[in-house]
């Protein structure tokens, strides 16, 4: 197969779909690669690095896109890159497309086949394409939020640790899945005050057995999140619904009474954030205050640290991208429920039950879809 690697163009986002390892692994197979000049490069994969690995170096994203019968991303396809796409193409990426009617709407025009990482499934039911991105960002949220904390940065001037004499500062998760299980974490590591809100009791059990007193665990109802968020230093929103928009679970009044310079940093924003008040920022600028909350909501947290994140990735997308090579994608699909279960958009239709509920629109089932796919 004909496989296309665009750099990414999104704010600050320097990850990259396949490492030159992956490409050698794709090539080792037979198929072609075309990589874009410097797509790599801020994370230390040269254009030699690719050109050793077997792949052609293409000068722009259009000829990538010319070239190419299966495009591999990292985050959703910007403006620019939906109109490069067509029937021809397969998108392999991040999508998120519950909370981007306008992103849902292009690429059902443009008839591409796309699969989306964070709705692939395993054997378990758990998310494994989403599942190393959301370990990268539940470390990065205590990391940042630590940061978002200091005085010069509007925030409260807290310690999450505290010192001797001084108590630590309090960290408030929301969902206990693989982000919030990975900020807990991060959290108990730097001696906060950690309690974790999760609607799943075998959630709490297990993190109440893996950390035993160093974490509070409640079940999370409204009025427990209110009462803790108000109490806070620091607030982790980490829910997650596969493919759906995410719950609002902090209202604008309860952001109202949080304590001034207290930093809440959404997680969930991929998926329109969890707090009334989130909206997407940027690595470039990546907080804003509303009443007197500071709010993180960058929606590529991941690349922040992308030479991490992009060997985490690859580990778990590799498998998938190989099997979609070997087999075509309409074979890889029929063959594998879990990847299956990745297809959000095809032939100009929806596929993904989350998605079309988000935005009204019609949902056609996969089975019938996969007839139309070249």
């Amino acid at each position: 197969m004909r496989i296309g690697v665009p750099r990414e163009i999104k704010n600050h986002e320097y990850r990259v779909g396949l490492t030159p390892q992956s490409v050698a692994e794709l090539r080792a197979l037979g198929h072609q690669l075309w990589v874009e000049t410097q797509a790599g490069a801020a994370i230390g994969f040269s254009d030699a690095d690719y050109e050793k690995a077997g792949a052609h170096i293409a000068a722009d994203a259009e000829q990538v896109f010319a070239e190419a019968e299966l495009i591999v991303k990292v985050k959703e396809p910007l403006a620019s890159e939906r109109a490069r796409l067509g029937r021809q193409h397969t998108l392999f990426t991040y999508l998120h497309l519950a909370a981007d009617r306008p992103q849902t709407d292009e690429l059902l025009a443009s008839g591409a086949t796309c699969i989306a990482y964070e709705t692939v499934t395993d054997a378990q039911g758990r998310l494994p394409l989403l599942a190393p991105m959301s370990e990268v960002a539940g470390r990065m949220a205590i990391q940042v939020g630590a940061s978002c904390l200091e005085k010069a940065k509007g925030g409260r001037g807290v310690l999450l640790g505290g010192v001797p004499g001084v108590p630590a500062g309090k960290v408030v998760i929301l969902g206990g899945g693989v982000v919030g299980s990975q900020a807990a974490a991060m959290a108990i590591g730097l001696g906060a005050d950690v309690t974790i809100l999760d609607k799943n009791m075998d959630t709490l059990r297990r993190l109440d057995a893996l950390y035993g007193n160093r974490i509070a665990t409640r079940y999370s109802t409204r009025a427990a999140v209110s009462e803790l968020v108000q109490a806070a230093d620091l607030v982790i929103g980490s829910v997650l619904i596969p493919g759906a928009a995410a719950p609002k679970l902090i209202s604008a009044g309860m952001v109202r009474q949080m304590k001034a310079g207290a930093v809440l940093v959404d997680v969930a924003i991929d998926q329109g954030g969890c707090a009334e008040t989130s909206r997407p920022t940027s690595h470039a600028h990546p907080t804003y205050v509303v009443d007197g909350v500071v709010h993180y909501c960058v929606t590529n947290m991941p690349g922040g640290v992308a030479r991490t994140a992009t060997l985490a990735l690859n580990n778990a997308t590799l498998p998938c991208v190989v099997a979609l090579a070997d087999k075509g994608t309409r074979r890889a699909l029929e063959e594998d429920e879990h990847l299956r279960r990745g297809l959000n958009v095809a032939a100009g239709v929806l596929t993904n039950p989350g998605v079309a509920a988000s935005h009204q629109l019609p949902l056609v089932p996969t089975e019938e879809v996969l007839l139309r796919l070249l």
